[in-house]
């Protein structure tokens, strides 16, 4: 049976609504930090949360800005961003649900769009990113974050790997300078970048996607074979617990 890659996303992510919305670890963090430090700065009218998944950048941006549009493929994790923002009273968050790459709004439509952690699951990340660039006002701030491939072959294997055995809806997590390059032929101007690292608790890590134990078992066996290098790199825990690289990209539509 064949599917798209919207159809996996929306399978894989749909009836994993609720637990994306409580997860600690895109509750919170160092990059979610700066962002808010970002558009407090800019001060925006309008913001569009790309790929927003479980709506947290959303709730940082809410309360520096007059309107926040979250936008993610999956309609159910859309209804439980807009149930999430009522019980919180963010009466300035609205939902809608699309792909990146076809995005349901007007040109320059907006003046500040935030991603975070979604584009690793777009079918075509070009496309996505200049749709990205279509919908914004030309100068409009734009901050990506997503889990960064670390560049060495080794370590990229390993990482593609476990994230594919883990959800079948990952399709790649780019490299620091792949990431520039797209960006720059997308139509953006990359302003800054800021790094950071990422520890993952396997057990929730695994649990939050329901993982088959088959592949958790695929997961912890490439753990247990990894070489020196990509053990430390990962720093690989005892109980399977490990560290991402990540990156923050301050950019402006050009």
């Amino acid at each position: 049976m064949t599917q798209t890659q919207e159809a996996i996303v929306e399978r894989q992510f749909g009836p994993r609504a609720d637990a994306y919305v409580q997860s600690a670890v895109h509750a919170a963090g160092e990059d979610l930090d700066a962002l808010e430090a970002i558009v407090r700065r800019h001060r925006p009218v309008h913001a569009l949360d790309l790929g927003s998944g479980g709506g947290h950048v959303a709730y940082r941006l809410a309360p520096h800005v007059e309107m926040v549009t979250a936008s993610d493929l999956s309609a159910d994790m859309m209804a439980a961003v807009a149930a999430t923002a009522q019980q919180r009273a963010l009466a300035n968050i609205y939902t809608r649900a699309a792909p990146a790459e076809h995005l349901p709004f007007e040109d320059n439509t907006f003046d500040f769009l935030a991603c975070r952690f979604s584009t690793h699951h777009w079918r075509d990340m070009e496309a996505g990113l200049r749709e990205a660039r279509r919908v914004l006002r030309r100068g409009a701030a734009a901050v990506f974050i997503d889990v960064v491939s670390p560049g060495p072959p080794a370590l990229d294997t390993h990482l593609q790997t476990v994230e594919l055995l883990r959800d079948p809806s990952h399709v790649r997590d780019y490299s620091a300078a792949e990431w520039q390059a797209a960006l720059r032929r997308s139509g953006f101007a990359v302003r800054a970048t800021q790094t950071f690292r990422l520890r993952m608790d396997y057990p929730s890590w695994v649990e939050r996607m329901r993982t088959p134990p088959a592949h958790r078992e695929a997961i912890r066996s490439l753990q247990h074979a990894a070489s020196a290098a990509v053990s430390a790199h990962f720093v690989i825990e005892p109980d399977g617990s490990f560290t991402l690289d990540t990156a923050l990209f301050e950019a402006v539509a050009a």
